[in-house]
């Protein structure tokens, strides 16, 4: 588990370089521009409901356009806290390739020669079932959460340790299929610093603004644990 500081620190250091800054803005233009849209739908949608014949009937009068708006903010606000780490590494996945490539050039030339970048339908095909096994997790953990919504931290941690196992998992294979050889199961890193990587990067998640870089620090120290082990095998 001591690789994994390490891992993060040199992923922190390389946030400058313009491959993990194009990255970056490719990233978080495409997950503010979903939430955006998404929101803009459900301002419509919500708007729409609240001023139907049979909704309206049992409404004050005149109250649909504040009810609309309430109901836009509680939901938009829950739904970004909960939802962002989701779609951003869904996202991400789908620029991966660059992350990695960039930190194998930096880092470790050698197996950098050996790479397999995957082709687009791959890559869309792997965000797609990471971002479908993580909505599906987190809604089997939400009737947990439920319960300890009365401890207050509960939920919280609850939804860290969910998303510590997902993340984990998710950050080190965009590395590690390029080096796979057709193994897709066969992950280097132990499972223990892999947990680890994901809890790090999930708590950066629910920090405002940090969250903006946190899947880029992400896969590049999960790049930087699994060509690790692949180097210390020879």
């Amino acid at each position: 588990m001591s690789a994994v500081p390490a891992a993060i620190v040199k992923a922190f250091g390389q946030l400058g370089d313009r491959a993990v800054v194009r990255v970056g803005v490719k990233s978080v233009a495409v997950t503010l521009a979903v939430f955006a849209a998404a929101s803009v739908g459900l301002w419509f949608g919500l708007d729409r409901l609240l001023r139907s014949e049979w909704v309206a009937a049992a409404l004050p009068a005149d109250y649909a356009a504040t009810a609309t708006v309430l109901l836009w903010l509680v939901v938009s606000v829950t739904a970004f806290w909960l939802l962002f780490r989701i779609l951003a590494l869904a996202v991400l996945q789908l620029f991966a390739d660059e992350v990695v490539a960039a930190v194998e050039a930096k880092h470790y030339p050698d197996l950098a020669e050996r790479a397999q970048p995957l082709p687009l339908a791959r890559e869309v095909a792997v965000a797609t079932k990471g971002l479908m096994r993580a909505l599906g997790y987190n809604l089997l953990a939400l009737p947990v959460a439920a319960v300890l919504v009365f401890t207050a931290i509960g939920p919280a941690l609850v939804f860290l340790a969910v998303n510590a196992v997902l993340l984990g998992r998710e950050l080190t294979d965009m590395a590690w299929l390029r080096h796979c050889e057709g193994d897709t199961r066969g992950n280097p890193v132990p499972k223990a610093e892999r947990i680890l990587l994901g809890a790090v990067v999930a708590g950066m998640m629910a920090v405002p603004l940090v969250n903006l870089v946190a899947p880029l620090v992400g896969a590049a120290a999960g790049t930087h644990l699994v060509l690790r082990r692949i180097g210390a095998k020879g």
